[in-house]
């Protein structure tokens, strides 16, 4: 499979591409990652340097993998966090363009916005862009349980919640919803669930709720479902492999006390994920 990667890049680190851009490889994907800012480290240290690229370099770099003639070989445009609606513009009609030379080409796009507790961290402006411009155009979306309530409008608490929000969701485009850290009514203390929601059906998978909240896991779970997905064609499969890994990642990530995600250290789970996880059909 072949990817345009439109996110963010940083030197040190794991976030947008710089997680997204591994793990894709290591399931021998083919990547063309586009970047949107360049920065040492991700802005959760407080303090970065590095430039933000304008939209109108976003776009030269795409016009430019457009002039080797192979946008339409790409069978996925992925993207992550948003700072600019300028930016998500040029991710939008990237889309476009690649749907027109390959109609069989998905969008999968990971809503980023906020999270329980931090609420919302993006400019303002960016969510009601992500809600009403770019989440419905997208084939497939890979919300938070946050981001999953602001979509639809209303907070959900009980896993039947859930899944009605994510209907509504999906009526407005995206046939495949993946929502992570779902907490809901009948989750276990100490866990959490991931919910995943498709014309075919629905599922879920509870892991335990671990003591650490790093930067990039959203990235690369976004990246690691569209893989798994497009590759087997199940949501239940990929589901499984998703979860499965990431949570691997995590595991190794505490073993070695560090605040960035260890993906090159747990890259085995990664490539072949060690499926620890029992995934239940929902409905």
């Amino acid at each position: 499979m072949k990817i345009l990667s439109i996110q963010s890049s940083v030197a040190y680190g794991h976030v947008g591409n710089s997680a997204a851009v591994f793990p894709l490889q290591r399931l021998g994907h083919e990547v063309w990652p586009v970047l949107t800012v360049h920065f040492s480290n991700h802005t959760g240290y407080g303090e970065w340097r590095g430039p933000l690229l304008a939209p109108d370099d976003v776009r030269d770099v795409i016009a430019g993998i457009g002039d080797r003639g192979v946008l339409g070989e790409a069978d996925a445009v992925l993207s992550g966090y948003q700072g600019d609606p300028a930016v998500g513009s040029v991710i939008l009609d990237a889309v476009a363009r690649v749907k027109e030379l390959n109609p069989d080409a998905v969008y999968c796009c990971d809503p980023v916005m906020g999270d329980v507790g931090r609420g919302m961290f993006v400019r303002p402006g960016i969510p009601e862009f992500m809600r009403d411009t770019v989440v419905p155009r997208a084939d497939i979306v890979t919300p938070n349980h946050f981001e999953l309530d602001f979509l639809a409008g209303r907070p959900t608490t009980t896993l039947d919640e859930v899944l009605a929000a994510v209907d509504e969701v999906r009526a407005r485009g995206p046939r495949d919803v993946l929502v992570t850290s779902v907490l809901h009514a009948d989750v276990p203390e100490g866990a959490l669930d991931l919910v995943a929601v498709s014309d075919a059906g629905a599922w879920a998978v509870t892991t335990p709720l671990l003591p650490i909240t790093p930067n990039g896991c959203g990235d690369v779970t976004a990246a690691l479902y569209l893989a798994h997905l497009r590759t087997s064609g199940s949501p239940e499969a990929a589901l499984a492999s998703t979860a499965s890994s990431v949570f691997a990642v995590l595991e190794a990530t505490i073993a070695a006390g560090t605040r960035e995600i260890q993906l090159v250290a747990a890259q085995a789970a990664l490539a072949e994920p060690p499926m620890t996880f029992e995934v239940r059909q929902l409905r």
